[in-house]
């Protein structure tokens, strides 16, 4: 299945912001800094990684449903489904 990167903009600008705050994450970690504020911005780019990605399989489906050409079948679909769980 291949993507649109047109319509990849907000994901990949999703996915720069996420390797920001995981920058800061390790320096916060080199900083000695509060377990809580570590925890809470790694957890800010987990999200954004897993939004990041269910938006990447939902504008494959949508691209694959508009073409007609589904190259995945059920189980390929939910490998992927499961990779981001």
């Amino acid at each position: 299945m291949q993507l649109d990167t047109t319509e990849l903009t907000p994901v990949i600008n999703r996915l720069k912001r996420a390797t920001g705050q995981l920058t800061a994450v390790t320096r916060m970690l080199e900083e000695g800094r509060d377990c809580k504020d570590v925890v809470t911005q790694l957890a800010a780019v987990s999200k954004a990684l897993d939004r990041a990605g269910f938006a990447i399989i939902s504008s494959g489906l949508e691209q694959c449903m508009a073409e007609g050409g589904n190259t995945m079948d059920k189980k390929d679909l939910e490998k992927l489904f499961l990779a981001l769980a």
